[in-house]
């Protein structure tokens, strides 16, 4: 007799893991969201974690999902927000990376991300991971059906303070070996006068530290560009519609630049 399957990861009242926006949106830019959501399924519990870690940073991107979500109605892209936690499962690590389910977040022991089978792991991965990822994968395969042109935008926040080291940037630029729209774009967000800008701060995207770029965007030979601002400056909503608004303004200008490079 056939033992019966375990129930899924996610139960249907649940919401799913990834939503697309907005995905008859006229504009070139497509809009990724790794860690917008903090959601832990209700089958894990609380992972062994007291009641404020889901709040912070360890779990999200604080603030990072409102910004999206202005950028899309302001650009009228598509949008692709991640709604479960990354304590869960990082959607931005290739799941073979040790840190794709953390045990420690920052100084944070993961009580319920320790030991885990490879079963646990593989319910995680087919329930989060897989069904976020498919759905960037067939937007933007149906975007290319179509033959319409996409910039893929992955737009992040990060602390001001990590492991007690102050971070001066307020937004930073991250690539990897497509520096197409990155270079203008720092130029521009440079040429704004009020902030301290990043190049590849404060991380660097890789192989083994990313996986929304390199693979939805270089592998595919889509321009792509990674965007990491300050939380402080988003935690509120003001902020948040303060900084859509200024990437509404500088991503086309910097895509109408990076097209003037390729002419030349």
């Amino acid at each position: 007799m056939t033992a019966p399957a375990d129930p899924p990861l996610l139960a249907a009242d649940e919401p799913a893991a990834a939503t697309l926006v907005n995905e008859a949106g006229g504009a070139i830019f497509f809009l990724a969201c790794d860690h917008a959501g903090r959601a832990i399924p209700r089958r894990l519990g609380t992972l062994g974690l007291p009641p404020s870690e889901p709040a912070r940073h360890t779990a999200w991107d604080i603030g990072i999902a409102g910004v999206d979500r202005e950028l899309s109605r302001r650009l009228d892209a598509a949008l692709i927000p991640q709604t479960c936690s990354r304590l869960v499962i990082d959607c931005n690590r290739d799941p073979a990376v040790a840190s794709s389910v953390p045990e420690i977040a920052e100084t944070t022991a993961i009580p319920g991300n320790r030991g885990l089978s490879a079963a646990a792991r593989a319910a995680r991965l087919a329930a989060i991971f897989r069904p976020y990822h498919d759905a960037l994968a067939g937007a933007l395969d149906r975007r290319a059906a179509q033959g319409r042109a996409t910039v893929l935008t992955a737009l992040h926040s990060f602390t001001p303070v990590f492991k007690g080291s102050a971070r001066p940037w307020h937004v930073g630029v991250l690539f990897n070996r497509d520096t197409r729209l990155a270079r203008p774009l720092l130029r521009l967000l440079g040429a704004e006068g009020d902030l301290v800008v990043g190049k590849k701060r404060p991380y660097s995207v890789s192989d083994l530290t990313d996986y929304t770029v390199p693979v939805h965007g270089e592998r595919r030979g889509v321009p792509s560009v990674e965007i990491e601002i300050r939380q402080d400056l988003i935690a509120a909503p003001e902020g948040q519609a303060a900084w859509a608004a200024r990437l509404a303004r500088l991503l086309p200008a910097a895509w109408a630049a990076t097209m003037r490079d390729a002419m030349r």
